[in-house]
């Protein structure tokens, strides 16, 4: 339970009386303003009996028998003096343009506000209650009802005269009355009866629960929340009817309409006033507590609740204890509550105090999220409802959400809310950034610092470099490859780091940041230098993308040095910037890193480096013999073989050397150098069967005739290649030789092999040539289609006379001539031409075909 303390200031007199507000978590769900204005002159020399709502004033009763009509504020705009005495209530209509009176001393006042319609009554007891009808302003519903100990409903005749009629009497006093539509619900001293005006017929009675409670001292609260649902609140009972049509089969002499409660609880203490809020109850309370100081019972600050009801219990919302004035002395009665339904206003009415409780709206809620210190929420809540709020502005709830949190210490959050918060508003990041620096914390800020939209001036960004520039050469370093080199003065951070850097030449960070840093400025040539030295990996992606190719012809051995296969790429890539030649010389001096450039040439183009080539060799044998020096002699053809082989037989390299006698024609040598030198009788038979040369075989042979281990490699590889009986004949009798029976079995099985293969050969040649010449004597054998000239003398092939004998040459070609016409046939070929296709060219002209008749 929150204590919840009108907004206003105190006197002296109040301070006393008044305790300060609860520091609950949970948020109130009302506010409380105390009327103030002409109220409180009104209430320094008179006391509050009543008051009643409308939503353009407010009417306030006194003791002294005064009724005040009141703006809003609290302001006093008229006043009438109805009865030296207590008024009782007031009565509006819905247009607020007539007010009903009742006082103490019996008297009944109904009159216009602004018409001079008027009633006067006074009656022989003190009336309690008076109630006009909600439509009073329309002729046809000039009526109102009044009582004390009895509920008389007057009615305005066609003469204008009131008529007034008995609705009730014989249970005591009538303590209350609310007039809704057509129905009128009013409170006596056994209960709550409601009646149908227009069918003038009394739909139920609700009697009250606690019949011991004095009804003059804890008076019934009444309170339509509808044209139909009355809400009754008597001692600590609550009961919601509902005012539902009967079916017209159980209509008979029943009422037409009947009353169901719907709901009905108990509450804690005892009820003053009530009032609907949505779907839930707005409940004031009496509240009485033991004293600390004497034991005994007394009065307490009254309590206002919302309550959510259920049908036989309810749920407590919230629940404010209020600080009136002068809340000792009073009692239940002395409170009353009222609502307006449009705004959802609510007034507390003491008889020295008037308090408004209304609905916090987004503003309160963000202005106690404030006060609790709840400034991430408060700054959300602000967000989504910016469009609706009045009194605060997101900027101002994010730099009271910063400040915040730079005094707790998290200045990392509070850099981070930066960003969002100050946006784009310069003098505010200026005033921040300050702010961070008097506080030592320039470093936890500079992340956040905008860098391209609304940027702040240079000498921001140079602040927090050199705060980081005296203490943490690495984020000095990283911040300075991620912010753009625009936003601070490039030659005054260069000169801090050369100072910088006399005390401490080595450090790699702030020279890898000098590098940047003359990059920023356009001076790569000084950049790269300190990148080259580093050995930085950078460096090759610094040259092609500023293009510093002219400023490395000098440097190729230091890329070499750094990475040579990435330095090698880069120079082949672009030959047309520093050319071949340029890089061999460069490299003169250092042979090792000149191979891996010429290797790396020649494997992309062998033509390219050719006038090296003779270089290479030297170069091969000395760093990469066994791998490459062989593959290169084979693959280059402007290699000069004569110097090669110089190179190979001064290096004693066997295989090389074989290669280059074998190139330059000199095979018998290369065949001896492979037995005497190698020793190898597999490599000089494969070397013999690559040159195919019967002389070859046969020194290889001499050569082997008087070692047994070479015969037996010549006797199972010779079998295909050479006669083996060559071989076999000069092997020496009773010459031991290792796996003979194997040798001999392989030679007889190669035989038998070419045999077979032979066999196979000839089969398929025959049937190849018979098929082939079957085909040919069928197409010989077919028919030609001709013309019928003569392709000499251009005249008929046939005669006109059928019966005359003649003959006629015809060609595949389809070519005809008289026999006559053809030269003469050669004696020394059996096979003709036609003389018109190709001559001597044996095709479809070939072969001629006689016919005679």
């Amino acid at each position: 339970m929150a204590e919840a303390e009108p907004q206003e200031p105190r006197s002296n007199e109040e301070s006393t009386d008044e305790s300060e507000e609860d520091d609950s978590e949970e948020e109130p769900k009302l506010k409380y303003e105390r009327l103030s204005n002409g109220v409180t002159e009104i209430l320094q020399k008179d006391v509050a009996s009543c008051m009643m709502v409308h939503e353009k004033f407010l009417a306030l009763g006194t003791h002294y028998g005064k009724v005040y009509l009141l703006d809003v504020q609290g302001n006093i705009t008229q006043k009438f003096d109805i009865s030296p005495v207590k008024i009782n209530q007031i009565s509006l209509d819905e247009s607020g343009e007539h007010m009903g009176v009742c006082s103490e001393d019996g008297k009944v006042q109904v009159f216009g506000l602004y018409t001079g319609e008027e009633f006067h009554e006074t009656f022989d007891c003190p009336i309690k209650i008076v109630a006009v009808h909600p439509q009073f302003l329309r002729s046809h519903c000039k009526q109102f009802v009044t009582g004390g100990n009895k509920l008389f409903l007057y009615e305005k005749s066609w003469m204008n005269r009131w008529k007034p009629s008995v609705l009730h009497e014989g249970e005591g006093n009538i303590r209350n009355v609310k007039w809704r539509g057509n129905l009128i619900a009013w409170a006596n001293n056994m209960g709550v009866k409601i009646l149908d005006v227009i069918a003038k017929q009394r739909i139920t009675n609700v009697p009250r629960d606690d019949i011991n409670l004095r009804p003059d001292m804890y008076p019934c609260s009444l309170c339509w929340k509808d044209n139909l649902t009355l809400i009754i609140g008597w001692g600590n009972s609550v009961k919601i009817c509902s005012v539902k049509e009967r079916h017209a089969s159980e209509v008979r002499d029943l009422p037409s309409r009947y009353v169901e409660i719907v709901s009905q609880f108990n509450t804690e203490f005892y009820i003053s006033g009530i009032a609907p809020l949505c779907d839930q109850l707005v409940i004031l309370s009496y509240v009485k507590e033991i004293s600390e100081k004497t034991e005994k019972e007394c009065c307490a600050r009254p309590r206002l609740d919302i309550i959510q009801p259920f049908p036989e219990s309810c749920e407590e919302i919230s629940s404010d204890a209020l600080t009136v004035r002068r809340f000792q002395e009073n009692e239940c009665r002395d409170y009353c509550l009222e609502y307006s339904e449009g705004e959802s206003l609510f007034y507390i009415i003491s008889p020295r105090d008037v308090v408004v409780a209304k609905e916090r709206d987004q503003d309160d809620h963000i202005e106690w999220l404030l006060e609790k210190k709840k400034y991430e929420e408060a700054l959300m809540a602000a967000e989504i409802s910016q469009k609706t709020m009045k009194k605060h502005k997101i900027q101002d709830i994010g730099l009271a959400y910063i400040n915040h949190l730079m005094e707790i210490g998290e200045y990392d959050l509070a850099a981070r809310k930066c960003q969002k918060i100050l946006g784009k508003n310069t003098d505010l990041w200026e005033f921040e950034v300050h702010r961070f620096k008097e506080i030592g914390q320039l470093k936890a800020i500079s992340s956040y610092l905008p860098r391209r939209d609304s940027v702040l001036k240079p000498f921001i960004y140079e602040m927090v470099l050199h705060e980081f520039l005296e203490s943490d050469y690495e984020g000095f370093c990283n911040i300075i490859k991620e912010w753009p080199g625009n936003l601070y003065n490039n030659a005054i951070i260069v000169q801090a780091v050369v100072d910088h850097l006399k005390k401490d030449p080595q450090n790699r960070t702030l020279l890898k940041t000098l590098a940047e840093l003359y990059t920023y400025d356009q001076r790569y040539g000084k950049a790269l230098e300190i990148y080259l030295t580093l050995r930085h990996k950078d460096v090759f992606q610094l040259i092609h993308k500023h293009n510093l190719f002219s400023s490395i012809r000098d440097k190729i051995v230091l890329l070499m040095e750094f990475d040579s296969e990435k330095a090698v790429d880069m120079l082949l890539d672009n030959e047309d910037k520093i050319s071949i030649d340029k890089v061999v010389e460069e490299l003169k001096n250092r042979p090792e890193l000149q191979h891996v450039y010429l290797h790396k040439l020649f494997k992309r183009d062998h033509h390219k480096g050719q006038k090296y080539h003779e270089k290479q060799i030297s170069l091969y044998a000395e760093y990469d013999r066994p791998n490459l020096l062989l593959p290169f002699l084979r693959d280059s053809t402007h290699c000069p073989l004569e110097k090669a082989l110089e190179i190979c037989q001064q290096r004693n390299f066997v295989e090389e050397t074989v290669y280059l006698l074998s190139r330059m024609g000199n095979s018998r040598s290369a065949l001896k150098m492979i037995m005497e030198e190698l020793y190898n009788v597999d490599k000089a038979i494969e070397f013999a069967k690559e040159q195919d040369d019967a002389e070859l075989w046969e020194d290889l042979i001499l050569y082997s005739i008087d070692k047994p281990p070479f015969i037996t490699g010549l006797l199972n590889n010779i079998g295909t290649h050479v006669d083996p009986i060559l071989l076999i004949h000069r092997i020496k009798e009773g010459m031991e030789i290792p796996n003979l029976r194997d040798s001999l079995v392989k030679i007889l099985q190669d035989y038998n092999l070419q045999i077979l293969l032979r066999e196979g050969c000839k089969k398929i040649l025959v049937a190849d040539s018979l098929s082939l010449l079957k085909k040919m004597h069928r197409t010989q054998m077919r028919g030609v289609l001709v013309d019928d000239i003569c392709e000499t003398c251009l005249s008929p092939i046939l005669p006109t006379d059928a019966s005359k004998s003649f003959s006629v040459t015809v060609f595949h070609c389809r070519h005809m001539f008289h026999k006559e016409c053809f030269p003469e046939l050669s004696t020394d070929s059996s096979v003709h031409f036609c003389n018109i296709c190709s001559a001597k060219h044996r095709g479809p002209g070939s072969a001629i075909l006689e016919m005679k008749k």
